[in-house]
């Protein structure tokens, strides 16, 4: 059957049995073979369904929600790496892994490119090994070759398995610690703007507070019921760059114009920013250095599986209804082939993105907004309703493209105008939404509310014990602190182990604190039993892992579904109590 036809429940899928494979007899490669079996008759309709309106703005709006944090790490880079690392090298690395993961991934959803903790990495060895005389660059080629054979090993291992573990505990704590890092750096940048002068550190504080004010409103707009609906759409959409492109500008007017702001550093078009090519002597470099190399590739490894497969769940997370399957495995794969070429091409380790990831997928939705007509006590009350996401491959490859010809001449001069400033203003939008949609700030908030006043449907009112609720977010506070602790000392080389211990930290040690039924309140999780049937379905659930048995393709289609048919029972639920409201706006003229 053709992918374009084929629905949710149709899709090709693994036995359920509840019959699980000791770790010994782990059948290696199973989980890659599901993976492509699973999303390959999809791989058609992953172009044709991107004939909808809502790819051109998502296109857009992840080009510059994917560049512009980008830029400002590479100054972060830049500056602590002795400009071994500057604005082409990210460029190239986020040109990579937007055209791989776009053309070859199981879930293209997924946004690829350099992140804040990889960042931290790479200057942390830097501190470490440049000290020793050892060749930077040949050093970092040689972990990302150790590091692609990890991840290849781990892949057809099919160790993605452990997802099912992973539930919103671990990701609520790492999105945090990540909107908290866009937030230091933002810092970091207005900081040093004191060493131009006093006038230009004022100025920058003041700019990129009104691109933080200004980019934040643009949201809101686009979330609420002011002006028209195509309006809302397009501020929502646009708001960001148009954001920037103003304050670039803005600086010029008036007194301001004489004051000197410090600019984003480039260098010549599709050239490396120090003087070398694109291809590392890897075999510059002593032996022991190469075998020295491991333990960081173990540790750049460990960062990767954890933070490339919550940025894969979450942008895949249980309020998208998603119709595509995942693949885990197969995408841990790929990771691994981008972390060696990167290695090779001396540039940044490219992986998934938090929160651009699903920024990327709330792009793509296409959203209902209803109004209840039959209710007269909510009369003019609406609430927003997502009716699909347009799954795609072209927003991801199109914005990878765009991001290829920004590293040219001209675009590159223009790069230059932007003033440090507006990056910070940036990362303080980037990290305010990320906090703002994270489980651990949104418990915060229910805790400072006035409890007479918080509405009884709220279900961590159902939690008997309040205390309970204060000790998990603790934990949770906790294990961000440990990890944002350690990145800011010498020994930031060793947070991927910090991160990695908030599965069995979860898995563990909590149920023997908290009930069962608390549990099921304050922790779920993150993506949907569909979307984690590439990793045997989720921890507790009674299915099938993927190492089971491989099936033939006219087994599979023959094979009991129902996770997918619960899941699509569930979209035509929602469905049906539209149909008995008042059906105000849909966000874009696509019909499924």
């Amino acid at each position: 059957m053709d992918g374009q036809g084929l629905r949710r429940e149709e899709t090709p899928g693994t036995r359920r049995t509840g019959k699980k494979s000791a770790w010994w007899q782990t059948r290696l490669l199973s989980g890659m073979l599901n993976d492509i079996r699973r999303r390959a008759p999809f791989y058609w309709s992953d172009w044709v369904d991107a004939w909808d309106y809502r790819v051109v703005p998502a296109t857009v709006y992840m080009y510059f929600a994917n560049i512009l944090p980008a830029l400002a790490f590479s100054l972060d880079m830049f500056e602590k790496t002795n400009m071994s690392f500057g604005v082409n090298e990210v460029l190239l690395a986020s040109v990579l892994g937007s055209v791989v993961f776009s053309l070859a991934a199981a879930q293209p959803l997924v946004i690829v490119g350099v992140t804040g903790p990889i960042t931290v990495f790479n200057y942390t060895v830097y501190d470490i090994i440049t000290p020793r005389g050892t060749n930077y660059f040949a050093f970092m080629c040689w972990i990302g070759i150790w590091s692609l054979i990890f991840h290849w090993i781990l892949a057809i291992t099919n160790s993605c398995n452990g997802l099912r573990y992973v539930t919103r505990f671990s990701c609520d704590i790492f999105g945090f610690y990540v909107a908290f890092i866009y937030l230091q750096k933002g810092i970091q940048v207005l900081t040093r703007q004191w060493e131009v002068s006093d006038a230009s550190a004022y100025l920058s504080i003041v700019i990129s507070l009104l691109v933080t004010v200004v980019a934040y409103i643009c949201g809101i707009i686009g979330q609420s019921t002011l002006l028209q609906r195509h309006v809302r759409k397009f501020v929502e959409d646009y708001g960001t760059p148009l954001t920037v492109i103003f304050f670039t500008g803005f600086i010029h007017i008036g007194k301001m114009a004489g004051i000197e702001l410090s600019k984003l550093p480039t260098s010549r078009a599709f050239f490396p920013t120090t003087d070398r090519g694109w291809f590392i002597h890897f075999w510059d470099i002593s032996v022991g250095d190469v075998f020295l190399a491991i333990p960081f590739a173990i540790l750049l490894t460990i960062l990767f599986w954890f933070d490339h497969n919550v940025s894969s769940l979450i942008a895949q997370g249980t309020e998208f209804p998603l119709r595509k399957p995942a693949g885990f495995h197969w995408d841990i794969f790929l990771l691994g082939l981008t972390t060696g070429v990167a290695g090779l091409l001396g540039i940044p380790f490219p992986n998934g993105l938090i929160p651009q990831a699903p920024f990327h997928t709330t792009s793509l939705c296409v959203v209902r907004t209803i109004s209840d007509s039959d209710d007269e006590a909510n009369k003019g009350h609406t609430s927003r309703v997502v009716d699909h996401v347009v799954e795609q491959r072209v927003s991801n490859l199109a914005q990878g493209l765009l991001t290829l010809g920004t590293m040219s001449g001209p675009l590159l001069i223009v790069l230059n105008l932007i003033p440090q400033a507006v990056l910070a203003g940036l990362f303080f939008v980037m990290g305010i939404q990320a906090l703002e949609a994270n489980g651990i700030t949104l418990k915060l908030l229910f805790l400072l509310k006035d409890k007479h006043l918080t509405p009884q449907s709220d279900p961590l009112m159902r939690l008997e014990r309040r205390w309970v609720l204060w000790a998990f977010v603790g934990l949770e506070l906790i294990g961000f602190g440990a990890t944002f602790a350690i990145t800011q000392t010498i020994a930031a080389i060793g947070f991927p182990v910090f991160i990695f211990l908030y599965i069995p930290l979860r898995t563990f040690l909590m149920p023997r604190i908290f009930t069962q039924h608390e549990l099921g309140i304050l922790d779920a999780p993150t993506a949907s039993p569909f979307t984690m049937e590439s990793v045997g379905g989720n921890h507790g659930q009674d299915v099938g892992s993927g190492d089971d048995v491989l099936e033939d393709s006219d087994e599979a289609e023959r094979g009991e579904r129902p996770i997918a048919e619960e899941r699509l029972r569930g979209v035509e639920g929602t469905r049906a109590s539209v149909r008995n409201s008042e059906v105000v706006e849909m966000d874009d003229i696509t019909k499924e």
